[in-house]
């Protein structure tokens, strides 16, 4: 009996532990000093967000002349936006402005980060945006972590398309694959639930993933397409990872059509409005 004291002991202090500390296992960020200066090939402005409960959003702008739209970008877990922001390129390539944010805790944001200020932050910028653009002119994209964010910012907006690379159907999916011994639906204080999100989108779905994706299997993004299969098309690199898929020609190739082939956007809206109907 008194080895099951312990064992039952040692369990439990292992959730306390999870619970308190999860945001160290979940977050990576790089802080940056407010004095820092980013440098880019690319012409851009750097904006600060001033929210209600006192956190500040730091988030870069790139822009070109006669852009297409923008494309929002909601990152991943780790580092900060300064190195984050050399994607800009594969979309200012393209023909299209670029904004970039992160998340509280991450380079120049400050604030006390939940799942609801990831969702509220994200939302008010999202406004910001469709004050200078068009809806329509408005393309959300969410790599990794920021998959499940992107997704909730589609479902309560009505961008052009909402574009996936290496999503989770669900932090309690992904996070249940390392930690499956621990009753995560108690301890888990993110949920974010991409495959519910993704039910209340409006809007063409496009999903890239690699599919010797180690980290977040590839399994995942077929999952998330088979809940709505008449606006979301999938895109497999067979030989990508999680954090490779830029090395790809297929990558841009692919982001390319999608991000200027008409006919392709328009067959998605046909094919769910035909579902629809």
């Amino acid at each position: 009996m008194s080895i099951l004291i312990y064992i039952g002991i040692a369990y439990l202090a292992l959730c306390l532990i999870f619970y308190v500390a999860q945001p160290l296992f979940f977050f990576r960020p790089e802080i940056l000093p407010k004095t820092f200066t980013y440098k880019y090939e690319f012409p851009f402005q750097e904006i600060n967000f001033e929210m209600e409960d006192g956190g500040i959003i730091n988030g870069l702008h790139f822009k070109v002349p006669n852009s297409k739209g923008v494309v929002f970008y909601f990152k991943g877990n780790s580092r900060s936006i300064k190195g984050w922001a050399k994607f800009a390129r594969d979309f200012v390539s393209k023909g299209y402005d670029f904004f970039m944010i992160d998340y509280r805790g991450f380079g120049k944001s400050t604030g006390k980060r939940s799942e609801t200020t990831l969702y509220n932050d994200g939302q008010h910028v999202y406004k910001w945006l469709s004050e200078r653009y068009p809806e329509e002119k408005i393309l959300i994209y969410g790599r990794s972590l920021g998959s499940g964010i992107a997704t909730r910012i589609a479902s309560w907006n009505k961008p052009h398309m909402l574009i996936l690379d290496s999503p989770y159907y669900s932090f309690l999916k992904q996070i249940r694959r390392y930690a499956f011994w621990l009753p995560l639906k108690w301890l888990l204080r993110y949920q974010i639930r991409t495959d519910l999100f993704i039910k209340k989108v409006t809007c063409p779905v496009f999903i890239i993933h690699g599919k010797k994706d180690r980290l977040i299997p590839y399994s995942h993004s077929e999952q998330l397409q088979a809940l709505v299969p008449e606006q979301c098309d999938l895109y497999p690199i067979d030989e990508g990872g999680h954090n490779n898929l830029p090395d790809f020609a297929e990558y841009h190739d692919i982001l390319y059509d999608i991000l200027n082939d008409e006919a392709l956007f328009r067959s998605i809206v046909h094919r769910w409005k035909r579902m629809r109907a």
